[in-house]
């Protein structure tokens, strides 16, 4: 037992000594695609993911729907994104293909390279990635689902 408490006490100390920046706010999503810019780097891949699904939804705004999800959507292409330490796109992979309206696969991977390049990477730990689910409706305007759950 008091093995256990002096092991604790000395994990709590080195946390502690770690000394993490503090967080820079997370800005809520902004459905008009004019969401205002973070500050400060992405401290974990959750804050990061969300901040490239803000970037991805600005620079598309035009392909883009707010509001309810459709039952069912159109199409549900998923897309993991492979990153250079500077953010820029190392490859862009295939998770999922759609089997209704196969070209919204290639809609979101040009939605995708229409974003990058994203924050640098370098900090964060490897692999370099994220994944993204896109979901279309039946004018093939997406949301994606990062922001589709974000609070």
């Amino acid at each position: 037992m008091r093995f256990t408490r002096l092991l604790a006490s000395a994990w709590a100390t080195l946390l502690a000594a770690c000394g993490t920046p503090p967080s820079a706010p997370v800005q809520p999503a902004n459905v008009a695609g004019t969401t205002a810019r973070p500050t400060g780097v992405a401290r974990t891949w959750d804050e990061y993911k969300l901040r490239a699904a803000r970037r991805i939804h600005a620079a598309n705004a035009a392909e883009t729907f707010s509001g309810p999800l459709p039952d069912p959507l159109q199409s549900i292409p998923v897309l993991q994104v492979k990153l250079n330490r500077d953010g820029s796109i190392k490859d862009i992979v295939t998770l999922r293909v759609p089997r209704q309206s196969p070209e919204t696969l290639e809609l979101a991977r040009r939605a995708i390279r229409r974003a990058a390049p994203f924050e640098p990477v370098a900090h964060l730990p490897q692999p370099w990635q994220f994944n993204e689910t896109f979901l279309y409706n039946e004018q093939l305007k997406f949301q994606l689902r990062t922001l589709a759950e974000a609070p």
